[in-house]
């Protein structure tokens, strides 16, 4: 099978994407844009382990599901890994909700271990995944591996306890984007936006979004 090219509102540094484990993801995020599609029910898709991964790629693996929510079988997890292993010549992304499962697998050298975090804030009925303080929790106990967190899609949030957290993950970088789907979060205003980029920009590196230009136009503050 063929590497699927990474497209649309992805990472602009991730060249492919790869996904073994497919369907309705258990954590069923409010936002979430395979919502968009219609998803099977959860299952592992033993065609995808003939893929030819490929050389000097950057892959991430498990884009359209969280492959490490609780209720993901960990054989699944493993196979994927040892596919990956066989192509050590890329660099693989590994991003999941479920963060505090990644100290039970080992992952391909060249990896590197991300976590949503679209907020400090909890809001009910937005995901069934651990609460945003878990997530942060669970990822500063990773040594190993390099660490990126996605806050995306960015809701609104207290900068000084977000900022915080960034300190105590140690990111290699952040990546900042909003809502593309019309999904009605609850959104921060221009100024705090670009005050947390700033203050960012003083911890780590931060890769904004094109997406969050819309949030960026705003002028009136909360």
């Amino acid at each position: 099978m063929a590497l699927n090219k990474s497209k649309g509102n992805m990472y602009p540094w991730v060249t492919h994407t790869w996904n073994a484990i497919k369907g309705k993801c258990p954590h069923d995020c409010s936002y979430c844009y395979m919502k968009r599609y219609p998803q099977p029910e959860l299952h592992f898709d033993e065609e995808e382990l003939k893929t030819d991964l490929g050389s000097g790629n950057i892959i991430f693996v498990g884009s359209s599901c969280d492959d490490f929510a609780l209720s993901i079988p960990s054989m699944w997890v493993d196979r994927q890994l040892t596919i990956c292993r066989f192509f050590p010549d890329n660099r693989y992304l590994f991003q999941s909700k479920m963060c505090g499962r990644f100290s039970l697998f080992k992952f391909p050298d060249n990896t590197i271990l991300g976590t949503t975090i679209e907020t400090n804030r909890y809001y009910h009925g937005i995901t069934k995944a651990p609460r945003p303080w878990e997530r942060m929790m669970a990822m500063t106990c990773i040594e190993n591996y390099p660490k990126m967190v996605s806050i995306e899609p960015i809701m609104d949030f207290d900068i000084d306890v977000l900022v915080r957290w960034m300190l105590e993950i140690k990111p290699e970088f952040v990546s900042i984007g909003a809502d593309s789907g019309n999904n009605h979060l609850p959104e921060p205003s221009s100024d705090k936006v670009k005050a947390l980029i700033e203050a960012l920009k003083d911890i780590t590196e931060v890769k904004v979004k094109d997406n969050l230009k819309r949030l960026m136009s705003l002028t009136t503050d909360k």
